[in-house]
């Protein structure tokens, strides 16, 4: 326990919070005085890189964020788009990295619980989660243990709450063994008349804490991922959070009940900094100051300090700023629910956070210069090598196509995630309707006809060879996959997974990447709402592969428009839009089958991606299509096994004639492409409005018995679906 009066400052202190010297000689500047250890530990948390955003804030400007549809983009808990109805999404992204490399269970839990948080802060219902998920390689000695942790941490939260879990992705890469990521992801639904926001605003107002009570837990989580992470885990053990999903539950439906009146002024969460961020920035935004009197903070521990409580990143806690005089009834709805409820101070005109505790002052501290005057950087970078192109015909290739599949479709990176996605309920609140496993997740809006889709996306492999065309390419995807069951995509949340920003290569990587995301935006009207920030992902000097996490989200108007992957009927057409070349640099084939990833990643032109998105979504409100998929990692024939499991039917894939090499053909990961399913009716006048609308297109097969033929070449559905299912049951048990 640091003691708070004999404490004194000293340059070793002031490193291990994370600050740098020249951060506290401006502090120093700016207080014209000495901090207390209480402010120290104050300031070191709001000017961290996981709060302050000091070396990515000028970036993420450039981001597009407003469109038709948004209510409310970046600089809230959560991003809002209007779903039409008086209906709106709350959404949003955040990671929780390093917690869940120290304890898995817990730190993926608790990531899961603070996601929610931010979306019922806001008034809405969370009505589902996603996640993204990359490990180590399968062999190192760690990556059972931490995926195992992983994905019961997800699970337990997410279960015992009731929220289903939907979708996401899980990747394996050795240069996650040090530094996994667990990105995870929530939406909720609310009435854009009833949204709540955080800016405090008024002099003289209650500051009330709820839920539940604070803990040593999670002191300076916010500094420990604001750093280049290290082997000493269990040393950093305490600035784990530890969760409860029960008493998440009980806060859910607490606020939404309060939330239901008209008496709250302001709420936010308390997540990474506990009261400290929370107090600082519903007063910036309301600018007010904030006075605390810490003896009325709810406890489990006993003798904990004014820097103990301001700093506690215990789970579960909720800061809200209520009309006077409805403090007693709010109270009772918190009693009736089991949760602490306690007025811990009042907003002033004073524009200060003053923080007392014992009868003596701990802190005093204009709050702009916790929130506006935070550290604000634009680090020297050097931009990532442009990789060469590799002919294919100069690519060695093997020529049994169905053997390569079979070892695409078997390896960790291609295998079917079926195991992980079973462990969680997908189903609960009984709005799920479209489960994992797809193009992405589609959940109705209770009791209406209409519904919302989301997914995650990202190739590492890809944003590591050019930041700037893989992160366009993960918009893309991203935009792609909600088409491909039916919705309208409205718009995106991200979370921005990097190494250190003072390594002029990683600030590279980091420009580059926000360039291509923001050009993909624009291009296909998908604006930015929200997202998150997680840097210094390396541990001993080794980086994690950029990996910028899309989240999107898109609104079926109605249900009846939804389509997933699976064939459907014997003898249908199947049939590809979009261009063909047959790339293979940085492919799941290149990778597995030749053994090493070299070359630029597919390059994809935003304009064909709009037209040829844009054609299938019209097909399918004519309802003129049975199956559609859109063709990513593995290629076409990769994506074409994926719809014949999915809908257990085979398929007679026509022998290519062009001028493509085969194995570029089948397993070549070019863009913008989609294979869809229609009736050979209608496949003539299809073609030929693909033709008149610039779209590319070519039948490539029919739907067919139990049997994947390649030429003269098969694979019966059975022996696919177990190759495809093996690994991961095998691996885990």
């Amino acid at each position: 326990m640091i003691n708070i009066l004999d404490c004194k400052i000293t340059p070793e202190l002031v490193a291990s919070h994370g600050m740098k010297p020249e951060e506290y000689d401006q502090l120093l500047v700016m207080l014209n005085r000495e901090p207390t250890i209480t402010e120290l530990g104050i300031f070191s948390v709001m000017w961290s890189e996981h709060c302050s955003y000091k070396s990515s804030r000028v970036l993420l400007k450039t981001l597009p964020t407003e469109g038709s549809c948004v209510i409310q983009g970046p600089g809230e808990n959560a991003g809002v788009v209007d779903i039409g109805d008086g209906d709106c999404i709350v959404f949003k992204m955040e990671s929780h990295n390093h917690p869940s490399y120290i304890e898995p269970f817990q730190g993926a839990a608790t990531g899961v619980g603070g996601i929610m948080r931010d979306i019922f802060t806001m008034g809405a219902r969370p009505i589902a989660n996603l996640n993204a998920l990359r490990f180590g390689d399968p062999k190192h000695p760690e990556t059972r243990r931490l995926l195992s942790g992983v994905v019961a941490g997800i699970a337990n939260y997410g279960n015992s709450v009731g929220v289903p879990t939907v979708g996401g992705e899980t990747d394996f890469d050795s240069a996650y063994n040090n530094n996994i990521l667990v990105n995870v992801m929530c939406i909720g639904l609310a009435k854009t008349e009833k949204i709540f926001y955080s800016a405090a605003k008024g002099t003289g107002l209650p500051v009330i804490y709820v839920g539940s009570k604070t803990g040593r837990d999670g002191i300076h989580g916010a500094t420990m991922a604001s750093k280049e992470f290290s082997f000493d885990s269990q040393e950093k053990l305490a600035t784990v959070q530890v969760g409860d999903p029960f008493a998440e539950k009980l806060l859910i439906e607490a606020c939404l009940e309060l939330m239901a009146g008209d008496v709250i002024l302001a709420i936010q969460d308390m997540g990474a900094a506990g009261l400290t961020s929370s107090t600082s920035e519903m007063a910036d935004k309301g600018g007010v100051g904030i006075e605390l009197n810490l003896d009325n903070v709810p406890q489990r521990e006993s003798d904990m300090t004014a820097y103990e409580m301001m700093l506690s990143e215990s789970q579960e806690r909720m800061l809200m700023v209520l009309k006077p005089g409805c403090e007693s009834s709010a109270e009772k709805i918190f009693k009736k629910w089991g949760l602490d409820f306690a007025i811990i101070g009042y907003t002033t005109d004073s524009d200060r956070l003053v923080v007392k505790h014992n009868g003596e002052v701990h802190a005093d501290i204009p709050v702009a210069m916790l929130v506006k005057a935070a550290p604000l950087y634009k680090r020297p970078w050097i931009e990532t090598s442009k990789p060469e192109f590799i002919p294919t015909s100069t690519i060695s290739t093997p020529s049994n196509t169905i053997e390569s599949l079979k070892l695409i479709l078997s390896h960790p990176q291609g295998c079917s995630r079926r195991w992980i996605w079973e462990q969680y309920d997908h189903m609960v609140m009984g709005d799920t309707l479209s489960r994992p496993g797809g193009d992405a997740a589609v959940v109705r809006v209770h009791g209406r006809d209409k519904a919302v889709a989301a997914c995650c996306d990202v190739t590492p492999r890809y944003v590591l060879a050019d930041p700037y065309m893989g992160t366009k390419q993960a918009v893309a995807e991203c935009w792609r996959n909600l088409i491909s069951v039916g919705a309208d995509p409205l718009a995106i949340t991200n979370n921005l997974n990097f190494g250190s920003p003072e390594r002029k290569d990683i600030m590279g990587q980091i420009v580059s990447s926000v360039s291509g995301m923001g050009e993909a935006c624009r291009a296909l009207d998908f604006p930015v709402v929200s997202g998150n920030v997680s840097l210094y992902n390396e541990t001993e000097n080794q980086a994690i592969p950029p990996t910028p996490t899309v989240g999107g989200l898109g609104v079926l108007r109605r249900i009846d428009h939804m389509v997933n992957l699976a064939f459907k009927e014997e003898g249908n057409v199947i049939l590809l839009l979009g261009p063909e070349t047959g790339h293979l640099n940085q492919s799941l084939y290149q990778q597995i089958i030749i053994g090493s990833l070299s070359g630029e990643p597919p390059p994809i032109d935003l304009l064909e991606e709009r037209r040829t998105g844009d054609f299938v979504r019209k097909l399918i409100n004519s309802k003129k299509v049975f199956a559609v998929h859109d063709v990513s990692d593995g290629g076409l024939l990769v994506s074409i096994s994926e719809m014949s499991l999915a809908g257990g039917k085979g398929a007679n894939l026509l022998e290519y004639n062009g001028n493509l090499s085969t194995q570029g053909v089948w397993f070549g990961e070019d863009q913008s492409r989609y294979i869809i399913e229609i009736s050979s009716v209608d496949s003539h006048a299809i073609i030929k409005s693909a033709e008149e609308a610039g779209v590319k297109s070519r039948v490539i097969g029919h739907v067919c018995g139990l049997t994947l033929m390649v030429g003269n070449e098969k694979i019966a559905l059975e022996e696919l679906r177990m190759v495809h299912e093996k690994w991961f049951s095998e691996y885990m048990n």
